[in-house]
């Protein structure tokens, strides 16, 4: 078996009775929507139209969601459903930025994720879906597309038919007859005052209170927006040929969707970077020969490596909706998904690196050094500092909603950032600490060639080649010359990299380790920016 839905845009009259039925079948709350109606108006008065499109979870042959959950709370069912347990959710909202589509939300009252299950309880009992039993038009079409003789089947191959982002490589199975191109993808359009239904003016960022704790909803990033009576900014005018055809194409009706990760997530970026590079370098160096690794730098320098770990982990548990579950990635891990290789990472390195840190704890109180272990322990845990570096590139490729996070070089980007900021915070210890000179000429080294070189990926690579999609450039552009712009070039380009560089090059230890601050922080205005630009561009 495999269901599907077909919705027929000829017949729909955007009655809303399928997001109703909806929520009434499901015990939806408010403020959240598992299916929702877009209104999509073209034309010129007196030649113009409204199109109607029931949007919802596609249903995807090959869910994103289901790939990126840590704890199968997300999974696909034998005839294709994909379904969600909400008992087993930790509230990650990783499955949020898999989905292209915006079909998954949180539920305010249970603090999971929830979306469209296709009514899987009145499948079980050979039920139709409530949309597909309230619509009054038959509008909505749903079952065995595997059936040669279900009406789905018959529908699907007698008519044309279009879906969403095909490109995405999700293989959704929601098809739209007569699927108008202006309502099928969000970024046709672009918002303008005055273009939403029972709208107002408002100032930007000071939308309705959603229950994710206020904050702020995706799509918001222009000058003051016209919005709904929902919140949700309003869009207007759409580009044809290079020439902008005002009022032809805007949106007149739309859900609101709220931004699913914010600060505690840059901010683990940068934590992650320096507990992971810190260990890199003295591994590294002291490996190598570069230089003497003596019982209190090692104890020193090993306790802040775990102690950014320690709180790294601490902001990724603060930022889940249920983080009381936060164990159950360890006890049911689901191995597809680089949350949980990533968590199963941190745990591996805490172990290895805590060990190390404990015998040189104990050898330089007791005056006793362990020279054997010291090397094999941080040889061993060279590769997971590594791994913690660089898995949440692996993360965010999984985002199949956000496009800008598919960079082939975020691996590399990753790892550099790390030795740049581990480097830079033994700078910083230097000032309150003896640690041996060629440690601290290895640190000078390492923390100017990293940041040069991150300069030069970050310019060059993530912003001055071509973006593969118009979502990604779209999200670039917000960060280099949009909303973000302030923290691109005066938080990460310049505080973050010019700054450091000219502290650097005056030799004197205190300005090396302001440098290595300004670098942090930097780096912190960076990842923010980074993080929230692709959050804002729609996808629904």
């Amino acid at each position: 078996m495999n269901y599907g839905f077909v919705i027929d845009n000829r017949k729909c009259i955007g009655c809303h009775a399928c997001s109703t039925a909806c929520k009434a079948e499901n015990d939806v709350p408010l403020s959240v929507n598992r299916t929702w109606v877009k209104y999509v108006e073209t034309g010129l008065y007196p030649d113009s139209r409204r199109h109607f499109q029931v949007t919802r979870c596609n249903h995807c042959a090959n869910p994103p969601c289901v790939g990126i959950c840590p704890v199968s709370a997300m999974y696909q069912r034998a005839d294709g459903i994909v379904e969600f347990n909400s008992d087993a959710c930790i509230g990650c909202k990783a499955c949020m930025q898999a989905c292209p589509y915006d079909a998954i939300y949180i539920d305010p009252e249970s603090h999971t994720a929830a979306k469209c299950h296709y009514c899987a309880h009145r499948v079980d009992l050979s039920l139709e879906p409530a949309c597909v039993v309230v619509c009054p038009e038959h509008a909505i079409i749903s079952g065995d597309m595997d059936d040669p003789s279900s009406e789905i089947s018959r529908t699907l191959a007698r008519q044309d038919v279009t879906v969403r982002k095909p490109e995405q490589g999700t293989a959704p199975k929601l098809f739209y007859i007569e699927g108008n191109i202006a309502s099928l993808h969000p970024t046709a359009t672009e918002r303008t005052p005055e273009s939403f239904l029972w709208a107002d003016v408002i100032p930007l960022h000071s939308g309705p209170q959603a229950a994710d704790n206020g904050r702020r909803t995706a799509h918001e990033s222009s000058p003051p927006a016209t919005r709904n009576s929902q919140g949700l900014p309003a869009a207007g005018p759409i580009q044809f040929g290079g020439r902008m055809a005002e009022q032809m194409v805007q949106v007149a009706y739309n859900a609101q969707h709220l931004i699913p990760w914010h600060w505690p997530v840059p901010a683990y970026l940068v934590t992650k970077g320096i507990g992971s590079g810190l260990f890199m370098l003295l591994a590294l160096g002291a490996g190598l020969g570069l230089f003497p690794l003596d019982g209190l730098t090692a104890s020193v320098f090993g306790l802040f490596s775990l102690l950014f770990i320690a709180i790294t982990t601490g902001l990724l548990v603060w930022d889940l909706e249920r983080p009381e579950r936060f164990f159950t990635i360890l006890t049911r891990p689901q191995w597809k998904s680089w949350l949980t290789r990533g968590a199963f990472l941190l745990v591996g390195f805490t172990l290895i690196a805590g060990d190390w840190w404990l015998m040189e704890t104990v050898a330089y109180a007791w005056g006793r050094g362990a020279p054997f272990l010291r090397g094999g322990l941080l040889w061993l845990g060279l590769p997971l500092a590594a791994g913690v570096a660089v898995y949440t590139a692996f993360l965010f490729g999984q985002a199949e909603g956000r496009d800008l996070w598919q960079s082939t070089l975020l691996p590399v980007h990753l790892l550099i950032q790390a030795l740049m900021v581990g480097s830079g915070f033994a700078l910083f210890l230097d000032l309150f600490m003896p640690i041996p000179a060629e440690l601290t000429t290895v640190a000078r080294i390492t923390f100017g060639a990293m940041l040069l070189l991150d300069l030069l990926v970050t310019l060059l690579g993530e912003y001055g080649m071509p973006h593969a999609s118009e979502v990604a450039a779209r999200a670039a552009h917000e960060i280099s010359h949009g909303r973000y712009r302030n923290h691109y070039w005066w938080g990460s380009i310049t505080l973050g990299h010019a700054v450091p560089l000219l502290l650097l090059w005056t030799g004197f230890p205190v300005l090396a380790a302001l440098a290595a601050l300004c670098a942090i922080a930097g780096l912190y205005f960076y990842e923010y920016a980074f993080v929230m630009a692709p959050q804002e561009i729609a996808n629904s």
